[in-house]
């Protein structure tokens, strides 16, 4: 391998990678429009991403997760603009960079090298009538002016072997290619120059289950050996439960939910987090059928009062169209690495039980509203 690219698999993530954090954003705001006419679609959203970490970011279409992320990392087209907040990018040894204060020069240096981004659509950002070796060799010759074409050739190949591609592909134009493979040149991409930071929209929406699968399983093994994180974007909460580490779950522009994968699966606190799950099939147990979330989603021209999902949750109560609930700790979860934005939650509210504890997959629908007045 040549020095113009680093060589050699890092040490494996989980092995070093404990809870230092690698990408934080604080109070993030991103809004589309100015003035009186503004619509707000992410209110000040905090999330920590931790090196070597998976973290899922769900939600239905509209909730604002992408608008997150693309606010995040300066992708946001107009008229999006973000109104506040900070992303600090943690270097290694280093103090943290905000990102949202980078000048154009330190940010096409920042993107590929440091963070670098996984479209959905992957045939709208491979150029058609460029062959894939060119649009390697576009990105390689822009970040490392120093390497050879010979060099840039040779880790074009490299990388279309770790995503599953023989390297005589890169004289293919993407027309020439499968779905699958298409969404796996840009993963390979992604990861030319070895960043911190690979940040996925919903890379395998378009794909059909056994291709997803397949995806998600070389992603696991490319992150295990080079220890990047990933912020992975999607509506599909089976994929995250399979795929992430940790689960954000955004409603209305929102966190409503955060918590280990593993823990959101068997216990989710939020209503919406529970009807999220409860919208997909088990491939074991018992047939049940799917309830799913009645309604749609707010319109954010004009937000409902207090929890923005009060008009369209089973267990309302009254405070819950007056006040925001905080996102917080709940009392049932001191001490771990979770929080919930619900007044069911609040100390002197009795949550339902499979709120509490119990598979969300297989517990039992959502009951009626419940006749609480209030939250003291």
């Amino acid at each position: 391998m040549s020095t113009a690219f680093r060589g050699g698999p890092a040490e494996p993530a989980h092995a070093s990678a404990g809870r230092e954090p690698v990408l934080e954003i604080r109070d993030l705001t991103v809004a589309y429009g100015a003035g009186a006419d503004a619509v707000t679609a992410v209110h000040g959203v905090d999330l920590t991403l931790h090196r070597g970490e998976v973290l899922g970011l769900a939600g239905e279409s509209g909730s604002g997760k992408s608008t997150l992320v693309y606010g995040a990392t300066r992708l946001l087209p107009p008229p999006g603009v973000v109104a506040g907040g900070q992303v600090l990018y943690h270097r290694r040894g280093e103090e943290p960079i905000d990102v949202l204060r980078l000048s154009d020069a330190e940010l096409r240096a920042f993107r590929w090298n440091e963070a670098s981004v996984v479209f959905q659509g992957a045939m709208n950002s491979l150029n058609p009538v460029e062959r894939v070796l060119g649009q390697f060799d576009d990105a390689l010759r822009a970040h490392r002016p120093g390497s050879t074409r010979a060099e840039r050739r040779q880790r074009a190949a490299d990388l279309l072997r770790l995503v599953g591609i023989n390297p005589e592909r890169l004289s293919s134009y993407p027309h020439q290619l499968s779905g699958g493979m298409r969404q796996r040149v840009m993963i390979a991409m992604a990861l030319a120059l070895e960043p911190d930071v690979v940040v996925m929209d919903e890379p395998t929406t378009a794909l059909d289950v056994v291709m997803q699968r397949h995806i998600l399983r070389q992603l696991r093994s490319l992150r295990d050996r080079f220890g990047f994180a990933v912020v992975f974007v999607t509506h599909d909460l089976s994929l995250l439960v399979e795929f992430a580490d940790r689960i954000a779950v955004m409603y209305g522009g929102r966190l409503v939910e955060q918590a280990d994968a593993r823990d959101l699966y068997l216990t989710p606190r939020h209503p919406y987090s529970h009807g999220l799950l409860n919208s997909f099939p088990s491939l074991r147990g018992e047939v049940r059928e799917l309830t799913g979330i009645p309604g749609s989603p707010p319109d954010l021209r004009r937000p409902p009062s207090g929890c923005v999902l009060h008009p369209r949750c089973a267990h309302a109560m009254k405070v819950c169209a007056a006040h925001r609930p905080p996102l917080a700790t709940a009392p049932v979860d001191a001490g771990r690495d979770r929080e919930v934005a619900c007044w069911l939650h609040h100390p002197t509210a009795a949550a339902p039980a499979h709120l509490v504890s119990g598979p969300a997959t297989t517990g039992p629908a959502l009951p009626t509203a419940q006749t609480t007045d209030g939250v003291s």
